[in-house]
């Protein structure tokens, strides 16, 4: 505990394996791979190393500066920061938007569970290969079925959140974040072993710049936000919980890092099974879960017993990743009921389940019943989606950056930068950062915003 009382992570290890397990999650392994599918291989790889690296990071750290500073979540930190201003509006969109963005993500994660299950029973990797490509849509597009698994997958990371800090998040991240990159490791030597790997393996790491256009940058930075939960209060929240002796710089170099490897990591465990089994790279959301059956069942027909070991590791690893996001996403909703209305972590979580249910629900029938219930001619699930990371989240790092560039004083910025002054190098990096902060991570952000609106 600190001396407010509030809970802090034990070490800067928990830490970085907090907001790791937070940035790593289906981001990596279902998103990634098939944005980089529908935006030309490996220059969109190019694209989303630079907008982590240069834009993505510095935003990691202006959020992680506000909320150790605040050692509270978002609505409140703007009212601690800024009071009396229109500031504390962010901390309330920051609560909205991660209540969104956790609505829809738990229909992956049920998708996740579903397969899982399916792999410990063996149904994934028997059976005909061609068939298995349509487990998906077939399970996707029912109704109890996809909705059970969203209940028990919003079920599992509500328990771990009503546990805390100390019992519930970082027990469960400092052991699932290690293993889930031994298991993503795994999978990748499995895929780039098969047959016909190869094409996969070019598609990755030749660039065709001439197919990324303004929107694929714009995806490229979408997807660096959304792959590091940045914007939405995730990172201010976890580091609300960081210890005064922690260095932020580092704790975000490691994060963007562990996130950014990852990523590459899943790409190349996924997309070579693409090119193997002969499927199109930018199938789209359904990628994943329609690739990987079909390479599993393939493997069954000669090598059943480890065809049905890779199958479970693989949708374990999706799993894990899933949760450890899903975690932080429920945990700035719950600690902001925690910290407005005095109610304990249990009832909070209680509390917001309703909300997430009602919106969550339509997600998960957006592949089904409701497919053609249509918002600006999007489903109920790719409107979340494209509201959370093109919009929210973008909009979101934006007006983080700039308070901590504009807002906060110089003086307060560079304590908590610099750990009240006791580390020299960042405090010779110090200048750097504002000077990037202030002038060049807005314009860069707002250049490609309206780059995306204008081509959408």
């Amino acid at each position: 505990m600190s001396s407010s009382g509030r809970e802090n992570f034990g070490s800067a290890f928990t830490f970085i394996m907090a907001m790791a397990g937070s940035a790593i999650g289906l981001g990596n392994i279902w998103r990634f791979p098939y944005m980089v599918g529908e935006n030309g291989g490996a220059a969109f790889i190019v694209a989303y190393l630079l907008c982590s690296m240069l834009i993505a990071l510095p935003c990691f750290v202006c959020e992680a500066l506000i909320g150790r500073r605040a050692g509270s979540g978002a609505y409140e930190a703007f009212k601690k920061l800024a009071p009396g201003s229109g500031w504390k509006v962010m901390g309330v969109v920051a609560v909205i938007a991660a209540f969104i963005v956790v609505s829809f993500y738990c229909v992956v994660g049920g998708w996740s569970l579903n397969f899982l299950l399916r792999s410990l029973s063996g149904r994934l990797a028997a059976g005909d290969p061609e068939a298995a490509t349509g487990v998906f849509s077939a399970m996707a597009s029912g109704t109890a079925e996809p909705i059970v698994m969203y209940l028990l997958f919003f079920g599992a990371t509500s328990l771990v959140v009503m546990g805390g800090v100390k019992k519930g998040i970082e027990r469960f991240t400092k052991i699932t974040t290690p293993l889930l990159f031994v298991l993503m490791l795994v999978m990748l030597v499995y895929s780039v072993s098969l047959p016909g790997a190869g094409e996969g393996v070019k598609y990755l790491v030749r660039p065709d710049f001439s197919k990324l256009d303004a929107h694929g940058w714009a995806s490229a930075l979408g997807q660096a936000f959304f792959s590091m939960s940045l914007g939405i209060g995730t990172v201010l929240i976890y580091s609300s919980f960081m210890r005064k002796s922690d260095r932020l710089l580092r704790g975000g170099f490691w994060t963007a890092v562990s996130d950014s490897a990852f990523a590459l990591i899943a790409a190349f465990a996924i997309m070579p099974a693409v090119f193997a089994a002969g499927l199109e790279p930018s199938a789209g959301p359904a990628l994943v879960y329609e690739t990987l059956p079909y390479i599993f069942a393939k493997m069954g027909v000669e090598a059943p017993i480890l065809s049905g070991i890779v199958t479970v590791v693989f949708f374990l690893a999706i799993l894990m990743a899933a949760l450890t996001s899903s975690i932080s996403l429920l945990e700035v909703c719950v600690e902001h009921l925690v910290e407005q209305f005095g109610w304990n972590r249990k009832v909070s979580t209680a509390a917001f389940a309703v909300p997430v249910l009602l919106l969550g629900i339509p997600c998960v029938l957006s592949f089904g019943p409701m497919s053609g219930v249509k918002l600006f001619g999007m489903t109920v699930f790719d409107m979340c989606d494209y509201l959370s990371s093109n919009v929210l989240m973008t909009l979101g790092s934006l007006a983080f950056t700039i308070f901590v560039g504009w807002r906060m004083s110089k003086v307060d910025v560079r304590d908590e930068f610099t750990n009240g002054g006791t580390l020299s190098f960042s405090g010779r990096v110090f200048g750097v950062f504002r000077f990037v902060v202030r002038w060049i991570i807005p314009p860069a952000i707002l250049v490609i915003f309206i780059a995306n609106l204008i081509g959408a």
